[in-house]
């Protein structure tokens, strides 16, 4: 049974099959965009240990301000990709292992969390979207809420089913 933690339509983790004691089916979701579409099957404990810290950082506002202020979202992230330095790292986000390795992905804060992001591989499954860039906004309290909500979710159903 697929659990939901948020609305697809800003930021969603969904909860599916547990396909072994580390292995699990892990749907992420932004501004409607299926974001692990290569890659669904993530390894608990790195992705345990990897959202965790994000949900913490995200709801102590500890994510940079907006990198070029006065511009919209989408060109503050192609200023921010064609950017070779370390001032473009300040902004990585969502660096949780395979399942989003397929998405170049910033935020920044903006009165709230700003999220943008653009499928990179070729073989992504909808040609369409490549090239596009795409960005959600949401509080940051709620998108801390909806990472811990999961995390919770995950860790729990794993003690019941090794006990």
């Amino acid at each position: 049974m697929m659990r939901r933690f948020g609305d697809r339509a800003t930021f969603a983790v969904e909860l599916g099959e547990t396909i072994s004691p580390v292995l699990r089916v892990i749907d992420l979701w932004a501004a409607g965009k299926h974001m692990t579409t290569d890659d669904n099957v993530a390894f608990i404990p790195s992705f345990l240990r990897l959202i965790r810290p994000t949900a913490t950082q995200v709801r102590q506002r500890d994510i940079p301000s907006c990198p070029f202020p006065g511009r919209s979202p989408e060109e503050n992230y192609r200023l921010l990709h064609a950017d070779e330095t370390e001032f473009r790292e300040r902004f990585w986000f969502m660096h949780w292992g395979e399942t989003v390795d397929n998405l170049s992905c910033y935020a920044y804060l903006d009165e709230v969390l700003v999220i943008v992001f653009a499928f990179w591989r070729t073989t992504h499954p909808d040609l369409d979207d490549l090239g596009k860039i795409f960005v959600t906004k949401i509080e940051p309290e709620e998108f801390a809420v909806i990472l811990q909500g999961a995390a919770d979710a995950i860790e729990a159903d794993s003690i019941r089913e090794t006990t």
